[in-house]
């Protein structure tokens, strides 16, 4: 199985006062393509910042990430911001929905922003809609759903441009452990029937069951891989 993703030697520090901590430390580590991958940790062993490295939303101080082949960490912020609109998908645990949007026009503008075909918009934002079971609740607003619905339009906008792959940081934190499980439970189909590639960041062991493969980090070091 080809590797979608890997990473090499990262290594990132912030600096707290005069005082420098280090978040990540050497981290290795390949994503295979069309697999469900969990980051797993407690608050603090560095596993938001090793998504955000791996989704160019920040660089590392030492090490690369390669995507489909290329060195993201030398690119530069027009192209890497380039490529967050077309090949990857965040979904964070704050949905982050636009409030006076209904979930039809969220989806659309993210469509609008990465530039989809004007023709083929309507078409999927409704598959979109359909695929996270919420076709009937398109004209809702995100202050008339709730929070397991507007995680799962915050997927359907995810998913929307196609990404190659979706990135989830601790997207169930807020839920309930049975909608928590039915939106995990949508992660695993997108894999199976769409060929996405996931990585999500959790702290909660009973989803481990569902992931191809999961990677615990502690203190900013991957300790285990299962």
């Amino acid at each position: 199985m080809m590797d979608i993703l890997h990473a090499e030697n990262i290594s990132r520090s912030f600096s707290v006062g005069s005082t420098a901590i280090d978040v990540l430390k050497g981290i290795n580590l390949e994503i295979a393509k069309g697999t469900f991958n969990i980051l797993m940790g407690p608050s603090g062993s560095g596993k938001t910042t090793l998504l955000n490295i791996l989704g160019a939303l920040d660089r590392p101080d030492t090490g690369k990430v390669f995507f489909d082949g290329r060195d993201i960490t030398c690119m530069s912020e027009r192209k890497r911001d380039a490529l967050r609109r077309s090949k990857l998908g965040f979904v964070f645990q704050s949905v982050a929905l636009v409030s006076n949007m209904s979930a039809y026009e969220n989806i659309d503008f993210a469509l609008r922003i990465s530039k989809y075909n004007v023709r083929e918009r309507k078409r999927r934002v409704e598959e979109c809609l359909d695929f996270v079971g919420l076709k009937k609740r398109m004209k809702h607003y995100p202050g008339e759903m709730s929070g397991g619905e507007q995680q799962r339009v915050a997927i359907a906008r995810a998913i929307a441009h196609k990404p190659m792959l979706l990135l989830a940081d601790e997207p169930t934190a807020e839920l309930d452990t049975n909608t928590g499980l039915r939106v995990v439970k949508l992660f695993k189909d997108l894999v199976v029937r769409e060929g996405i590639t996931i990585i999500m960041c959790t702290h909660d062991p009973s989803m481990m069951g569902i992931a191809d493969r999961i990677y615990t980090l502690e203190d900013g070091v991957i300790i285990d891989v299962a």
